[in-house]
């Protein structure tokens, strides 16, 4: 039986804004400064792929010294320095030719979002990713970078027609190296690839118009405002005029906010024990990002959100949660859009809510590291909850009473799947055992950790 759950943890980095600072900071002019700790494998991909096309990362040594950290695999307790990066951008033109091919790891944001930036160099690259990577569309990005004039050729899919995957390669951009101006609707909401258009948009000759059907998370938008980037949002419609910039990205400082993908999967879990109370702090509140609490909300959820200022146009706070008796919700529309990443754990609160929890519009789940869809219907089932897999969904029936059934869950590799399933067995009848969970390091490196930290017995077991 898991004790409540209760104390105040940090999380890690938001990657999504992690990524976006990171490439920003590359093709700036000047030494900025990124706070960042714990940053996951993803981010990690990003990074050294800057370090492959000759941009300068380093550890800042001067970052000050904070609090202990609860959240360390240990429980330490002693002050400890916050992690910060200095990246010592090239200029929008400074990125050199790769040697070798660029590793993206996991990471599809780091491959879609490099594409934006790579469309316009004089000098060919190629991007390559791990096996799950590998699989994942490519098309959606490289068809709107071609038609605004980048050299973009894929893998062909032979499973899916007029579909290609990584490898991707990527220029040169013929002379006199500028992209064309463009205007684009994305047949399906995505910000990473709203993201690489616009990122193209600063190397055009022409202004960028990308409309969107609905509108997905906008640190991009968001952070190129802040560093004085002509920059017009209308609903799901963005803009860039060229016309009016400088064309030169200054450098700058930002603290990246607490991860509120990673912060769900903490919620969740106090949600789900008895007589839990945890907060969350240092979280980013982007609204574009913020469907999982509406969602919670509608579901009777019990928490309270702190505003606490902003960084880089984003929004930060605290959220304060504690555990509550959830009632079944319909989850779909543009509200999935603002949760995707967390529809994982969104399965995991209906398998406890009273009444029967559907998911719709939310095809775009099958591909991402993995099928989400297919995945959680397994884990549930392997819990003792009856659901039923749907084309864009699932239809779950939870069960409020008891404790579930323990069963040991392959997570696919995927890092949502493995702490949605590891979150579960906080109230299952005996020992949950998640397979390939070292791929939670993907998002949320300290995941154990934290969740010990809070109470929870959680133990790794070292495999060969």
């Amino acid at each position: 039986m898991t004790r409540p759950l209760s104390g105040s943890v940090p999380l890690p980095p938001d990657k999504s804004i992690a990524h976006r600072a990171l490439l920003l900071a590359a093709i700036a002019n000047g030494r900025s400064r990124i706070v960042a700790s714990a940053a996951g494998e993803d981010n990690e991909a990003t990074a050294a792929a800057l370090r492959a096309m000759g941009v300068r990362i380093e550890d800042d040594a001067g970052a000050p010294e904070i609090e202990g950290d609860p959240a360390s695999p240990k429980g330490a307790k002693g002050a400890r320095r916050e992690a910060a990066i200095v990246v010592h951008g090239v200029g929008l033109g400074g990125l050199r030719r790769p040697r070798g091919p660029i590793d993206c790891g996991n990471s599809g944001t780091t491959m879609r979002l490099l594409a934006g930036v790579l469309a316009a160099q004089e000098f060919q690259a190629t991007l390559v990713g791990d096996a799950s990577l590998s699989q994942r569309p490519m098309e959606r990005v490289a068809r709107p970078l071609r038609l605004r004039g980048a050299r973009i050729e894929g893998r062909i899919d032979p499973k899916r027609p007029g579909e290609c995957t990584a490898p991707l390669v990527i220029g040169p951009l013929e002379k006199p190296r500028l992209l064309g101006a463009i205007e684009y609707e994305l047949p399906v909401a995505s910000a990473q690839v709203k993201s690489a258009i616009l990122l193209s948009g600063l190397y055009a000759d022409g202004p960028t118009y990308v409309r969107e059907p609905v509108l997905s998370r906008d640190h991009t938008e968001r952070m190129l405002s802040a560093l004085g980037v002509p920059i017009q949002t209308v609903g799901p419609m963005v803009a860039i005029d060229p016309s009016e910039w400088s064309g030169e990205l200054p450098a700058f400082e930002v603290v990246v906010p607490g991860d509120l993908s990673a912060a769900a999967f903490v919620l969740a879990a106090a949600h789900l024990v008895a007589e839990s109370r945890v907060d969350v702090r240092g979280v980013g509140l982007n609204p574009t990002r913020t469907g999982m609490l509406e969602v919670l909300r509608d579901m009777g959820g019990a928490f309270e959100v702190e505003a606490r200022g902003d960084t880089l146009g984003e929004p930060i706070g605290l959220i304060r949660s504690s555990s509550a008796d959830l009632t079944a919700a319909k989850i779909g529309g543009e509200i999935v859009a603002r949760a995707i990443d967390e529809v994982p754990i969104l399965c995991g609160l209906a398998a406890r809510a009273r009444g029967v929890t559907t998911i719709v519009d939310a095809a775009e789940l099958r591909v991402k590291e993995t099928d989400r869809i297919r995945a959680m219907a397994e884990v549930l089932r392997a819990f003792g909850i009856a659901c039923e897999e749907r084309a864009d969904g699932l239809a779950i029936e939870g069960q409020p009473e008891g404790r579930l059934r323990a069963a040991t869950i392959d997570s696919r590799g995927d890092h949502r799947v493995a702490m949605t399933a590891a979150v579960l067995g906080l109230v299952a009848d005996g020992p949950v055992r998640v397979k390939d969970a070292a791929c939670i390091r993907t998002s949320f490196p300290r995941f154990v950790g934290t969740m010990r930290a809070l109470g929870a017995k959680v133990e790794v077991e070292e495999t060969s």
